[in-house]
């Protein structure tokens, strides 16, 4: 509460500072229709990562910089940053503290930025000589905006809802960079008002479907992210359906998978990939019968060589899916050792399997310990842990290994049976439960 209180005044403050004089920038009615236009692109806006959602309200903003430059840029692009918070949806759940924290750091982000803006522009009309001067000056105050208003939101997120409730956001590079791109395209948009002789005004359409056509590329976006995480969840559904006994064991492998990256440093982008090929580390199963995926006794050695082909199977299945190819290698060598023996896949070799694979590999074995199965109950923790760490550095890396049982147990999160230490008791008490049923 604290935190939103101190970003509203600081917003509060900086717009009372700037009308205060009593100077708005002219004409008025085309900064209202900016205005206008921004709001609407921040209504519109889309979640690109978890809770963060971005829209081309930047575009617009620098757009009116260039168009305002010898007007009062900064209170021009204040203004339209002041409104820019206000969501329909926070309104009908009567939600206040998001708003309230992105109505302070959206006018420090523009207020720091285009007075930069200013300060780098010329002090003359926008032409084609002064342009290069403009386009230096926007891409400089687009970069300033985008590094504040990201380390904002960062910071709230980490600091209002921790790491257990976001997860860690992918692609940020390939997000931030093209806000250098968004100052000279702003600049190019503002420079056409100006210098298209007479006709300053109708250019206006032209800048506005430029402005669409920008948001329209963050929907798009948008739509493959959640198009791709519907593929993902489906294959999941598909498994669990055929196999009740791993109900929920795609997901914990990509949780306990993902602890794991985080201790080890991993980013977001690499930390999705890893949950990815956790989700789909299985998959190949879908081409095994059922009965020997639910048969209750020890596998034959022809049994589990059938069984074992899945992770080869996972290549077959996902090959035509594009953006699944980075993950697949990972799925399909979950099962290779960290002395380079075990199963390959596809892929017979001799070789360390990628860290990625180190890490499903772990991620895998712990959860299938400490889960019922068809043939046993669940082991306990303790258990799991022990036999991780006795076949480290031959079958499980050891460094992935410690990694897992430092942040389980940093968490005091406990999974398997509390007092089961053994495959025998294990596999009796199974036996118990069906004799008894």
């Amino acid at each position: 509460m604290f935190l939103a209180v101190g970003f509203v005044l600081a917003g509060a403050g900086i717009l009372v500072w700037l009308l205060l004089p009593g100077e708005l920038p002219e004409p008025l009615p085309l900064l209202v229709v900016f205005a206008a236009v921004g709001v609407y692109f921040d209504w519109t806006a889309v979640e690109i990562n978890d809770h963060l959602v971005i829209s081309t309200s930047l575009l617009v903003q620098l757009t009116a910089a260039v168009v305002f430059a010898d007007s009062q840029p900064v209170v021009a692009v204040v203004i339209i940053a002041a409104l820019s918070p206000f969501q329909p949806i926070d309104f009908k759940l009567r939600r206040w503290f998001e708003p309230a924290f992105n109505f302070g750091q959206l006018v420090i982000s523009a207020a720091a930025a285009i007075s930069l803006f200013a300060y780098l522009a010329p002090h003359a009309a926008v032409d084609a000589q002064n342009l290069p001067r403009f386009v230096l000056a926007a891409t400089a105050a687009s970069a300033l905006q985008g590094a504040l208003n990201f380390t904002f939101v960062q910071f709230i997120f980490r600091t209002v809802f921790g790491a257990r409730q976001v997860r860690p956001w992918s692609n940020m590079l390939s997000i931030m960079l093209p806000y250098l791109g968004t100052g000279l395209l702003a600049a190019l948009l503002g420079g056409a008002y100006h210098m298209i002789e007479d006709l300053g005004p109708l250019t206006l359409p032209l800048i506005f479907v430029v402005f669409f056509v920008s948001q329209m590329t963050f929907v798009s976006y948008a739509r493959l992210r959640e198009a791709q995480d519907s593929t993902l969840r489906g294959f999941v559904k598909a498994l669990e359906a055929k196999d009740l006994y791993t109900r929920g064991h795609t997901e914990r492998v990509a949780y306990f998978s993902e602890l794991i990256g985080t201790r080890m440093g991993f980013n977001g982008t690499r930390l999705e990939k890893l949950r990815w090929a956790a989700l789909i580390h299985d998959v190949g199963k879908l081409a095994v019968p059922r009965d020997l995926i639910r048969k209750r006794a020890r596998l034959s050695g022809n049994e589990y060589e059938q069984m074992q082909t899945h992770v080869h199977l996972v290549e077959d299945l996902l090959a035509e899916v594009d953006f699944l190819q980075p993950m697949v290698d990972i799925a399909a060598h979950h099962h290779a050792h960290f002395d380079g023996k075990g199963y390959h896949g596809g892929h017979e070799h001799e070789g360390t399997p990628s860290l990625e694979a180190r890490i499903l590999a772990v991620a895998d074995s712990f959860d299938a310990m400490t889960s019922t199965r068809s043939y046993r109950v669940a082991l306990s923790q303790d258990y799991a842990f022990s036999e991780l760490r006795q076949h480290a550095g031959t079958q499980f890396d050891p460094e992935v290994v410690e990694a897992l049982i430092e942040i389980i147990e940093s968490r005091g999160e406990r999974y398997g049976s509390p007092d089961v230490d053994s495959e025998e008791e294990a596999r009796r008490r199974a036996e118990g439960v069906r004799l008894d049923g």
